[in-house]
């Protein structure tokens, strides 16, 4: 029976972010927060896990004091407890700060046989938060997880690369991060939600951790991000004949340089 954790992140809705007009920054007062969605499909292929083989889940999540909004939620979907990390550093961190953190944390918490993650954040998905986990663990890695089975504490996984798939078999314990294509996660039940407040959640202080401040300063600097707008000159070539369109409209190509 696996011992499993799910590492997630607790992220802005893409659908609540709008763009300013006058200089296309992003304007987030009124997103809210929600598990991110690869994410999801970690902890959903983790709790089909252990309710097929029996076991343990555990959820782990680093973020701002934002992430106590999410406890309840993670818990419906699955997990037994949940872990989190509520600092103020998690504001600037970036993949190198938040492996470090995760990777304390797990140590802190004991062995597990699988650690699941999704592939990438829905909001920066740099791809980077479970490999560095696993180095920093010393533990072995298999990425872009579409199927996952688990026999006598072996792993196979499918692999999803593009056009092709591939086949890796690991001895545990073993760190995953899954695509969103492995599975569709579960809508939770009134009871499940209900039942998600009795579980017990922790907050773990990064204070405890043993982290030095080099460990805490991002390697990576946002200095700004943008919104894409797309500009548009809404030209309207209207003359009775067709080829006459298509001749201005050609020449109006030819004219913006393209060819």
């Amino acid at each position: 029976m696996p011992k499993c954790l799910v590492c997630y992140k607790w992220a802005l809705d893409e659908k609540d972010i709008k763009i300013k007009s006058e200089d296309v920054s992003l304007d987030v007062t009124r997103a809210k927060g929600k598990i991110s969605d690869f994410d999801r499909n970690a902890i959903e292929e983790a709790t089909l896990l252990v309710e097929q083989q029996g076991g343990a889940l555990d959820a782990l999540t680093y973020g701002t004091s934002a992430v106590n909004q999410s406890l309840k939620d993670v818990l419906s979907r699955g997990p037994d407890s949940a872990y989190f990390i509520a600092d103020k550093s998690a504001e600037k961190a970036d993949a190198y700060v938040t492996a470090n953190v995760l990777a304390a944390a797990i140590r802190k918490l004991g062995s597990y046989d699988l650690i699941l993650c999704g592939e990438g954040s829905s909001d920066s998905f740099n791809q980077q938060t479970a490999v560095r986990v696993a180095a920093l663990l010393g533990l072995p890695c298999v990425s872009y997880v579409l199927k996952l089975s688990v026999e006598n504490g072996t792993v196979k996984a499918t692999r999803g690369l593009g056009v092709a798939t591939e086949v890796a078999t690991v001895k545990g314990p073993v760190v995953l991060s899954v695509l969103g294509q492995i599975n569709h996660p579960r809508i939770p039940s009134l009871k499940q939600v209900l039942g998600a407040a009795k579980k017990p959640k922790k907050e773990i202080k990064i204070a405890d951790l043993g982290l030095t401040p080099d460990q805490l300063q991002p390697r990576e600097v946002h200095r700004s991000v943008k919104g894409f707008v797309t500009h548009r000159k809404h030209i309207a070539f209207k003359e009775a004949n067709t080829a006459a369109n298509v001749a201005k409209l050609v020449s109006s190509l030819a004219a913006e340089g393209l060819q």
